[in-house]
């Protein structure tokens, strides 16, 4: 699981999000029940570093507009917190807020493995 680095005072709002106690299960599941949502918050999972990810980071071949549908979806589902850095959205997983509600949930993203892969 990602540490939690302290957040400089210069950071950007985050953009509207649900709060940490109207995270549901359910619309969690259903947002990470795409495919590339899922390879999404598990790349973070994964391969992120102590700061928020810009969509070029991922090395999505898909167009922007496509790209930002599902980075909405995902926070808005309460998955993952973005900032506005002029014209680029970064992103991070919320992963106190998950683990705080869903227990373990992000583990199991964590370790799944696509059937084929």
């Amino acid at each position: 699981m990602n540490t939690v680095a302290p957040t400089p005072p210069e950071l950007p709002p985050p953009l509207p999000e649900p709060a940490r106690e109207e995270l549901k299960l359910e619309t969690v599941l259903a947002a990470l029940a795409d495919p590339l949502r899922l390879q999404i918050i598990q790349k973070l999972l994964l391969e992120s570093e102590d700061y928020d990810h810009p969509c070029g980071w991922f090395g999505f071949d898909r167009p922007k507009s496509s790209l930002t549908h599902h980075f909405k979806a995902l926070r808005e589902a309460g998955l993952i917190r973005q900032r506005q850095y002029g014209l680029e959205r970064r992103s991070r997983v919320r992963d106190e807020d998950l683990e705080q509600r869903f227990p373990g949930l992000l583990a199991l993203v964590k370790s799944w493995r696509s059937p084929g892969a």
